[in-house]
């Protein structure tokens, strides 16, 4: 059921253009990370964590190092490029269908988004800052822009 008072043409929705623009490009940072993990592969990522602890005197016999440091290698790297790209191609098909103005990327977009919404809150108490709190005010610009339009739409 449509209200009759929704406009569908994707130009009477310059929100929902912004936050396609904004997806797409957390798409293409995605992307960009799953290409960049696949070509460096495991000795990079080795070599970078062997370097930041001896940096930080970190000990790596135990805890969430020794699991990270015996955890990387050709297959959980191939896996993890795999689930980033998934989330880039995820992040772009919502971008697509809130440039076409497609309700179901409205919902995707508004549930993806308030998902967020507790971690930002905790991490405004555990890190407080202007950081944490343009994050909290961005994701609930982004909540109520994509609320507002499905709500709009009467479903």
């Amino acid at each position: 059921m449509t209200d009759a008072h929704y406009n569908p043409d994707p130009h009477a929705h310059p929100g929902l253009h912004l936050i396609a623009i904004f997806e797409a490009g957390k798409g293409l940072l995605a992307f960009a990370a799953a290409f960049g993990l696949e070509l460096l592969g495991p000795a990079p990522l080795l070599r970078w964590l062997r370097e930041l602890t001896l940096r930080f005197q970190i000990s790596t016999d135990h805890g969430a190092l020794a699991w990270l440091s015996n955890a990387i290698n050709p297959d959980s790297v191939h896996l993890a490029a795999a689930l980033i790209f998934a989330y880039g191609v995820l992040r772009m098909l919502e971008a697509w269908g809130l440039w076409r103005v497609k309700v179901w990327a409205s919902w995707l977009g508004c549930i993806s988004a308030a998902i967020y919404l507790p971690l930002d809150v905790y991490a405004l108490f555990r890190h407080p800052g202007w950081t944490s709190v343009a994050v909290l005010v961005v994701n609930l610009i982004v909540v109520a822009v994509l609320a507002r339009d499905i709500f709009k739409r009467g479903r």
